[in-house]
């Protein structure tokens, strides 16, 4: 598996407004190497990305189970709890739920993050 690096940002509710105003009006253009992904504060990001989801994205990778039910298997977790884990983890991008026969398969999309983030949101002038 090719690693895909997701670049996430921390931005304050505040800044990350300025920010889509910005470019919106044209007065900013984001970077190609911007993050895509924004979270609020560090908090956030690490209930998402918590030692037990990055438990589960291993799993996933390493035995690329078929469908919820293997996974809840191997994982030993129940299917409603991992079923909402992987829409959440699905909705910043991090793994995909493709459907084959009815069945959700996941798939992990990033494998490697990179963080940023700074205290201002400056608007180039």
């Amino acid at each position: 598996m090719v690693a895909k690096v997701m670049r996430i940002g921390i931005i304050s509710r505040e800044n990350y407004v300025k920010r889509t105003i910005a470019v919106a009006k044209g007065l900013y253009k984001p970077r190609k190497d911007e993050p895509k992904i924004w979270f609020e504060t560090l908090k956030s990001m690490a209930q998402i990305l918590s030692s037990e989801n990055q438990d589960l994205l291993k799993l996933i990778i390493d035995h690329k189970p078929r469908s919820l039910t293997e996974l809840e298997k191997i994982s030993n977790r129940k299917k409603s709890n991992l079923s909402r884990t992987l829409k959440t983890l699905e909705r910043y991008g991090i793994v995909e739920l493709p459907k084959k026969d009815g069945r959700l398969i996941p798939k992990v999309i990033a494998t490697d993050f990179k963080v940023e983030f700074g205290l201002h949101f400056s608007q180039p002038t």
